[in-house]
């Protein structure tokens, strides 16, 4: 396979998990960068060894200098993904987009329509469906080893620390900012069930709201800071703890401390704590976003599927337990125990044992389960082939499983049973990518 060559917008810790990847592979090289932190804008540019010509603080400064390479990934704040996404695939660059793919229905479906004109392929980053363990799970129940697909149960564990770097003190606190969590955190999720059903549900009904982390929830006598707080040391959401726990640890000062401070000391992460959003108790933040959701869905077929996030949780792997006709089956993002209802046979495989080299089985640690790294060697295969069917989903699917989770805020901020029509069908989306006559095929790629 020749080399892709990417342009990374957005060098934050996702952009540069999959500038990372394709490095390290040999399939990509990244040739030029655009990111306005002056401090990760100046690391990937001598990570990838990026010309000083090719470094840009602004996606608009790379459309302007017109096609600099075969495909781009967009990794910028949610917000900010619909503008780079249709101004850079009308230049005809092949797109790998962070997810979620807007924060809007509207700007979605305009990704998805540039896409679709310039006839390029674009890949939102559903990294759950390429790990090992999904593939497996996916290639059981087309198969039908438990029958007709009657009933799912699933847990996204979003961890109690978790929850509050990201959804109470981070980037993703606030909805006038960011975008409801069931979007930003679960979007994952409900993309994996629409996936493993291969249909989108006819109806759907939604629970949860903010409970605990807002002022009420406070105990008597705490500071607003944790540093200041006489209580800090009792508090699960210690910031002290969790940050200073870091230090040390690569993995864990890449994330979650790179977002609280670049100074990977004693001293820089007192500073930050003292001064930043990440040092403020989490009963004392301007948070809005829920810290639980329930989410019921049901399909033509009359099966049904729950869905839980909820913050109160340790940080593991998601839990899924599915129901069929002939068999039952339990996963953990790692194993899968399937039981046989018409012999009563028992069976456990252990997915980790079937990852690919490069590509690793799952881990609470990473939480994508080696789905970065099977995403990211997908996309830049494809576009080496010009083969949309190497993906395991394209623009189309992609907004149809968003208008699930659109669909469920909906239902949830108004009490009400919302139903989606034909165009949300995942399966009509999918049928048009696999179709009875094989999968579109791109336009040959030609580097710049």
């Amino acid at each position: 396979m020749s080399q892709v060559t990417m342009v990374l917008v957005g060098a934050g810790l996702r952009g540069m998990t999959y500038a990372r990847r394709a490095l390290a592979t040999g399939a990509g090289r990244v040739v030029a960068v655009a990111e306005p932190d002056p401090r990760r804008r100046a690391r990937a540019a001598e990570e990838f060894g990026v010309p000083p010509e090719r470094v840009y603080t602004d996606w608009s400064d790379v459309a302007a200098a017109g096609k600099l390479a075969d495909a781009c990934v967009i990794a910028t704040q949610d917000r900010l993904h619909t503008e780079p996404a249709v101004a850079l695939a009308d230049l005809g660059y092949h797109i790998l987009l962070e997810k979620p793919m807007a924060t809007g229905e509207d700007e979605a479906a305009a990704i998805a329509d540039a896409a679709r004109r310039n006839d390029i392929l674009l890949a939102v980053c559903h990294v759950l469906r390429y790990t090992p363990y999904t593939r497996l799970l996916k290639r059981l129940l087309d198969g039908g080893r438990i029958g007709g697909l009657v009933s799912v149960q699933h847990l996204e564990p979003v961890g109690w620390w978790h929850h509050a770097h990201s959804f109470v003190r981070g980037n993703w606190r606030r909805q006038d900012t960011s975008a409801p969590m069931l979007l930003t955190k679960s979007c994952h999720d409900i993309d994996w069930l629409v996936h493993l059903f291969g249909r989108t549900p006819r109806k759907v009904s939604s629970f949860g709201g903010l409970t605990h982390f807002r002022p009420e929830g406070a105990p008597a006598g705490a500071a607003d800071r944790c540093l200041d707080c006489p209580l800090e040391k009792d508090c699960p959401y210690s910031a002290k703890r969790l940050y200073l726990g870091c230090l040390g640890d690569p993995d864990q000062e890449f994330w979650p401390l790179s977002a609280v401070t670049d100074d990977h000391t004693e001293t820089g992460v007192l500073d930050a704590l003292r001064t930043g959003p990440y040092g403020r108790c989490v009963y004392a933040c301007d948070n809005d976003v829920v810290d639980h959701q329930v989410v019921g869905m049901e399909f033509d077929s009359g099966a049904t599927c729950s869905f839980t996030m909820s913050a109160f949780t340790p940080m593991e792997q998601r839990r899924t337990r599915l129901l069929g006709t002939h068999g039952f089956i339990d996963g953990d993002g790692n194993t899968l125990r399937l039981v046989d209802f018409r012999d009563g046979s028992e069976e456990t495989i252990d997915t980790s044992t079937r990852a690919t080299a490069g590509s690793p089985g799952p881990s609470p640690e990473d939480g994508h389960g080696g789905g970065d790294e099977a995403l990211t060697d997908a996309f830049l295969t494809a576009v080496a082939a010009g083969d949309a069917s190497l993906l395991l989903s394209d623009a189309a699917e992609s907004l149809a499983s968003h208008r699930v989770v659109w669909a469920a805020e909906r239902a949830r901020v108004t009490g009400t049973v919302v139903e989606l029509d034909e165009r949300d069908d995942v399966a009509s989306a999918a049928g048009v990518r696999n179709g009875d006559g094989g999968a579109p095929r791109v336009a040959p790629r030609s580097s710049p």
